[in-house]
């Protein structure tokens, strides 16, 4: 249905206040240059939010991280790790020892994103259980 209106409840910060109202125009989007769609693939991937939630306490060097996150292989921490700092989110820092050791820090972009991304991962935290308990229900339906 070209050019239906859709009324979706924003739920904002208190500078645009909680609830407000915003009318979107799902046919009108251009999804392909979408930027939410565009900052949340990153985000959103496997390691990357593990890897703020280190980087939020202190900078930490690559063994820590890896050690900190013990499933994740040298190769993909290291690919999270360029993907971050590619976004702005995170900076690389070397410094001159030998061997050369490196070190990893979150941004104000990314300390920004990590005040958004906390709320969701204190959300997920508390509804943990009930998400787990709704899916093992429809599971049970299915």
């Amino acid at each position: 249905m070209a050019g239906t209106v859709v009324n979706l409840k924003a739920r904002t910060d208190q500078s645009e206040g909680l609830g407000a109202r915003r009318e979107i125009d799902l046919a009108s989007l251009d999804f392909t240059n979408c930027p939410v769609r565009d900052v949340l693939q990153q985000i959103g991937g496997k390691w990357s939010t593990l890897i703020l939630e280190a980087l939020a306490k202190q900078p930490y060097r690559f063994g820590e991280l890896r050690r900190m996150i013990p499933d994740i292989s040298q190769r993909m921490l290291t690919q999270s790790l360029r993907d971050l700092q590619r976004d702005g989110y995170i900076e690389r820092e070397v410094f001159p020892t030998k061997p050369p050791s490196v070190e990893y820090r979150m941004t104000e972009l990314g300390r920004s994103l990590y005040t958004a991304l906390s709320q969701l991962l204190n959300w997920a935290e508390a509804n943990h259980d009930a998400v787990r308990a709704a899916r093992l229900r429809f599971d049970a339906e299915q």
